[in-house]
């Protein structure tokens, strides 16, 4: 790799790491995860910077999808569970929308993984259904049914309180 490329790699990693590793967090549930999956993709896109692409940022948003469907099909792969019992909650709503806020993300990491990353990369990365369905190497038609099916599943499990907040907030 050119000393070129090297810093504009260098500058890519430094300007959207952080962002990746959200996207990657917000379709698979677990931040070390997450981490691990983003520096993958930073390795496979690093081999590959030098090839033409029309989006980077589309390209890796891609690799992460792929990587974390990929460890998903895996039979090896489990996810470790430290503790059998959840911890007591507290009476009363003392988080107010921080805990709504958590509660939508609980209801969201509990869809499907493509139901998940078409949300994430629909309403997270705010991108239009083509893009989304060209990172998902799907159809623009299989992007609206899948997010469809995640938006109904998610509503019917969020309660109307959480439903008028978000649908105040965001109008």
């Amino acid at each position: 790799m050119t000393p070129e490329h090297e810093a504009e790699f260098c500058d890519f990693v430094a300007e959207r790491s952080a962002r990746l590793r959200q996207f990657a967090y917000i379709c698979c549930g677990d931040w070390h995860r997450a981490e691990d999956t983003v520096q993958a993709a930073l390795v496979k896109l690093y081999l590959n910077w030098t090839k033409p692409n029309t989006s980077v940022e589309a390209y890796t948003r891609k690799i992460i999808v792929n990587t974390l469907l990929a460890q998903r099909r895996r039979l090896w792969f489990t996810r470790e569970h430290p503790s059998e019992t959840l911890p007591e909650r507290p009476q009363g709503d003392i988080a107010g929308p921080t805990g709504d806020r958590l509660t939508v993300v609980q209801v969201m990491l509990g869809l499907p993984e493509r139901q998940r990353a078409v949300i994430a990369l629909r309403y997270w990365d705010d991108l239009p259904v083509e893009e989304t369905a060209r990172i998902l190497g799907c159809s623009p038609g299989a992007v609206k049914n899948l997010t469809m099916r995640a938006l109904a599943r998610m509503r019917g499990e969020l309660s109307e309180t959480v439903l008028a907040e978000i649908e105040g907030a965001t109008s």
